[in-house]
This record gives structure tokens, sequence and C-alpha cells, in this order.
């Protein structure tokens, strides 16, 4: 049987075929590597940890303000699903924290660990689907504000957020699959957490390529590629419109594609990387120091989002010295100008253009 774990903690069990690549990290066979790997695990352990406790609060105060404290808006939806997913996906990290602290060790069953995984990878494909979709959403708006006036409701955003959720779950339903447990071939009392390909080498090869190049296309590169165009969009008609005296929404445009860009892509380079691990072993030390950090990346995305959600508000500062709530609620809440004369058309498209 061949397999390989996956991320926080990248370890290779290795059946006898090619066992020789490395040893387990808990042998230390070579004390500054195993010192190296330590460390990055001590470091991955803590990031994990402050986005664990700063995702929980965060999306936790976005999930109330947008549920209980606000009138239900196509705004609040977006956010609202945006944030149950954030916060599905960090409340349960300290299961993964206790994971890297044991070495690559599962004492949690193998429910916990198809769970974790598919929440994980879930997280990813709704995350990524609903910026997509605020993206078009924020893109319609701009070009098209009447129609946008007349067409853009709650009860339409409550499907779309819907429709997406069930597009996740099937997206991420492979990985529920694969997902399996097993004692570590280096120490039987070791039960590791792990993608389970399959038994023959082919088999394996097959199965990751295609999990691989599928969650790279699915989850990255069609979602990006529609954020770009949306964007792309918004900017020429913000210049055409002569709206770019003020350069706040390029600044949020920018960060938003920017902030996709870094928390994402290193993930799927390293995960393009571990197909090549078998004709490549030397590409282990890489990936047992690169993995970590680009999981971290997007452990952090997932705790990002309601901090920048205040910092999108108009007048956030003075909003923040009144209350946090009152942050949240200015980030969050439809723009007035769409209802209002044709005057304020400008306006209401620079203001639409945040995302």
């Amino acid at each position: 049987m061949e397999y390989t774990t996956l991320p926080p903690v990248f370890t290779v069990p290795n059946n006898a075929s090619n066992a020789s690549i490395v040893p387990s990290l808990g042998k230390k066979a070579n004390g500054g590597t195993y010192d190296l790997y330590k460390w990055i695990n001590i470091i991955t352990m803590i990031i994990y940890s402050l986005a664990f406790l700063l995702g929980v609060i965060g999306n936790g105060l976005v999930i109330f303000i947008t549920g209980f404290r606000m009138k239900k808006t196509v705004n609040t939806i977006w956010f609202l699903n945006l944030a149950i997913t954030d916060f599905t996906f960090t409340f349960p990290q300290p299961l993964t924290v206790v994971y890297i602290a044991l070495d690559a060790h599962w004492p949690f069953g193998l429910v916990m660990c198809k769970l974790i995984s598919t929440l994980a990878f879930f997280n990813l494909f709704a995350s990524v689907y609903l910026l997509m979709v605020v993206s078009i959403d924020r893109c319609i708006s701009v070009w098209c504000p009447v129609w946008s006036r007349n067409h853009r409701t709650p009860r339409m955003a409550s499907f779309v957020s819907l429709g997406v959720w069930i597009l996740a779950l099937v997206l991420c339903s492979p990985y529920l699959h694969f997902r399996d447990t097993a004692p570590s071939p280096q120490n039987q009392n070791v039960i590791n957490c792990f993608n389970n390909y399959g038994k023959t080498m082919e088999e394996v090869n097959l199965n990751r390529q295609a999990l691989i190049i599928s969650r790279f296309i699915f989850a990255f590169a069609i979602p990006f590629s529609a954020i770009l165009v949306c964007y792309g969009a918004i900017v020429l008609k913000l210049r055409r419109d002569s709206l770019a005296q003020s350069s706040k929404p390029f600044k949020v445009i920018t960060a938003v594609i920017v902030a996709f860009f870094i928390c994402w892509f290193p993930y799927h380079v390293f995960s393009f990387l571990e197909t090549k691990l078998l004709v490549q072993p030397e590409l282990l030390g890489v990936l047992r120091i690169g993995y970590p950090f680009a999981s971290s990346l997007t452990f952090i995305n997932s705790c990002l989002n309601p901090i920048l959600y205040v910092f999108m508000g108009h007048d956030f500062k003075e909003k923040l010295k009144h209350s946090l709530f009152s942050a949240f609620e200015n980030a969050f809440s439809e723009d007035s100008s769409q209802s209002t004369s044709r005057t304020k058309d400008k306006s209401s498209i620079e203001l639409d253009a945040q995302p």
C-alpha cells in the first residue's frame, strides 16, 4: 500500500520499494534535519492556533452581525455564507494542532480523519466560488446598475449561495472517499491520517494526479480567472466613466486579487510537486519544508476575511472608534444610493465596486 499524508504535517510512509527515501519524521537519523522539521512544526502550530482564535472570533462576529443584527440583504447573505464556511473550517483546527504536536499521530479515529479533511476542502471550494459569485455580482452592479436594482434580491442570493454549497459538497466528495487511517510503517503505534490513493503504484499515481489537477482547475484556475475578468471589467468601467478620482476601489480590487493569489497559489504549486515525488525523491525535503507554510497561508485566508471586511468599510476608523459592531455593519451594509435618483449613479458604481 502506497500513501502520503497531506498538510499540515508532510510525512511519507513508504512501502518496501522506496522506504529508503527518507526516515520518518519521528526518528532522529539526522539531528540537524530533525530539529529543522521540529521547528517548522512548532511554527506551524503557532500559526494554526492564531488562525483558529482569529478565525473563530472574527467569523463568529460576522455570523452574529449578518445573521441576527442586520437586515437581510444581498451583501449580508454573501458575507454570512463566507463566514459560515470559514468558521466551519477553523473551528475544528485544534485537532490539527494536536496532530502536528504528536508527529503525525492521529488518535481521533477514521470518521474524524475523513471529516476534518473534507471540511478543509469544502471550505476551499465554497469560499472560492462565493468570492467568484460576489465578483460577478459587483461586476453586474457596475455595468448594469438599473437591471441590478430590479433583479438583485436577497431571495436570489440565497438560492445562489445554496447552489455554491451543493457544488462545494460535490467537489470535495473525493476527499471523503480517499481519506483513511493506518499504522505508520515505521512505528505501528503511530496512526497516520492520509490519502489512500490505492494499492498499486499505477493506481496511486493516477488517482493522485487526477485529484491534484482537478483541484487546481476547479478550485483555482476557473474561479481566479472569473475574478480577474470581473474586476478587470470593473476597472474599465470606472476609468471610462471617470470615476477613478478615488483610489479606494482600485486598492480594494488589487487587495482581493493579490490576497487570493498569495493564499492559494503556493499550495497548488506544492501539490504539483507532490506528484513528482516518486520519480524525484529529492523533492521530499522541499515538500516537508514548504508544504506546512503553504498550508498555513490557506489557514490564514480563513481568518483574514473578517479583518478585510472592517477595513473595506468607508470611514472605518471613525466607525471603529464607536464600536466594532458598527465597523462590521458599515462594511456589510448595502449602498443606499442604489435606491436613490440617477444623479447618484456614479457614487453607487464606485461603492459597488468594493468586494
